[in-house]
């Protein structure tokens, strides 16, 4: 049995939201409630990926409470507003702009309270941090969050902030320029296989993934987006592919289209890149597809440097890859005689 091992490496940028042009929206509503804990409406459907959290974290991050204070309503049509759709790697930074900007309102109404209450002169005098608001210079002169957000709500003060957010995105011209993206989100991914030059199979050891996410808000979901993108990359090289006649799906089913396992997935070294967008939510981007796309043609590549067969078809089945080799060595042709 004959093995050889190569390396490939592949590179991507990726647009983030809707891009050319289209209005890519989202909007949402944040209460500051009586006894310290927030409200965050949102119309972003977390599929999984971990959008609420980061909503989350970025709500309490921008009013100075803790996560675990904070309650994401999402995807409601009956309670929450529009945020588009969960797709084009778009929510941590359009939804994340919204609820930024929907918490600082909110954060401010109840900053512009507590600077009454207690005689500062504006708001900046003021620190939100930790479930407590401190006067700056003076650390022993502070109130509690949720004290003075049910001072405020006696007096009829309601701490609700509203914000939305558009991407900065034009129409291309009649030449082809324009900004049909913002931001875009880059990565490089490097796959190490086995080829089994006599079965055609191939085997991924390894994929290392290095991704710009402008700021990793939440790190362990970061880490969990490029793991998935990659085992889902590894489906798209080896094993996934719809079988078509005649327009009907042959394999419609998980037992005759294949995805990957456990067992399948190899060794993934995640490589968190963090150079901060300014128009994100405390810098950060995306990292939904772009985790995705480098996976498959990275190992494409180390195909041909493990073997000299280059494939330019999904999936690298054993019988392409089979295929591929005899292509590539004329003289596997004439032993196969």
């Amino acid at each position: 049995m004959a093995k050889k091992r190569g390396v490939g490496i592949a590179c991507t940028f990726y647009g983030i939201g809707y891009g050319n042009g289209f209005p890519d929206v989202s909007t949402a509503l944040v209460e500051i409630h009586d006894d310290g804990s927030v409200t965050v409406r949102t119309g972003a459907a977390d599929c999984g990926q971990g959008s609420s959290t980061v909503l989350a974290q970025i709500a309490a991050q921008e009013i100075g409470v803790p996560v675990e204070k904070v309650t994401v309503v999402s995807a409601d049509t009956d309670a929450t507003p529009d945020a588009g759709t969960t797709a084009a790697t778009r929510q941590t930074y359009v939804s994340g702009n919204a609820v930024r900007l929907a918490s600082r309102k909110a954060a401010d109404k109840l900053l512009e309270f507590v600077a009454r209450e207690l005689g500062v002169n504006t708001i900046m005098g003021l620190k939100a941090s930790d479930g407590y608001i401190t006067v700056l210079g003076y650390p022993q002169k502070r109130v509690s969050i949720a004290e003075a957000a049910s001072r405020a709500r006696l007096q009829g003060v309601r701490l609700v902030g509203e914000g939305t957010f558009t991407a900065h995105t034009t129409k291309l011209d009649e030449n082809g320029q324009g900004v049909p993206y913002w931001p875009y989100a880059f990565g490089v991914q490097i796959a190490e296989v086995e080829v089994d030059t006599e079965t055609g199979e191939v085997k991924v050891l390894k994929v290392i993934a290095a991704h710009d996410v402008g700021r990793a808000i939440n790190k362990a979901g970061v880490i969990g987006q490029i793991c998935g993108g990659v085992a889902m990359g590894v489906g798209l090289a080896l094993m996934e592919e719809v079988v078509l006649q005649q327009g009907n799906i042959l394999n419609p089913s998980f037992s005759t289209y294949l995805i990957p396992t456990s067992l399948d997935v190899p060794e993934i070294e995640p490589i968190i890149i963090e150079d901060p967008e300014p128009t994100g939510p405390y810098g950060a981007k995306g990292v939904g597809e772009p985790a995705t796309l480098p996976t498959a043609p990275a190992i494409l590549n180390a195909i041909y440097n493990a073997t000299g067969a280059r494939l330019t078809e999904f999936p690298a089945t054993p019988e392409r890859v089979l295929k591929a080799l005899k292509a590539a060595n004329p003289a596997l042709k004439e032993d196969s005689n």
